[in-house]
């Protein structure tokens, strides 16, 4: 019974402390006009933050970036 108990919390720190560390990632787009939309790809931790904060320049136009977390 002290062998499992130890085991499960061995487990549940191991799983608490790797999802600590985990980035957090979304796929992301712009939209080009009402119907068509340009995929940006997953983009994760410090480059997501800024493509929501700041969006994205195409030429002459900046665009709002739009990123969703699966």
């Amino acid at each position: 019974m002290k062998n499992n108990l130890t085991y499960i919390i061995f487990t549940c720190a191991i799983a608490l402390f790797s999802s600590c560390n985990k980035e957090t990632c979304a796929e992301c787009h712009y939209d080009l006009t009402a119907t068509e939309e340009v995929e940006l790809g997953e983009k994760c931790g410090d480059d997501l933050a800024a493509l929501e904060s700041t969006g994205i320049a195409v030429g002459d136009t900046l665009y709002e970036v739009h990123c969703h977390e699966h």
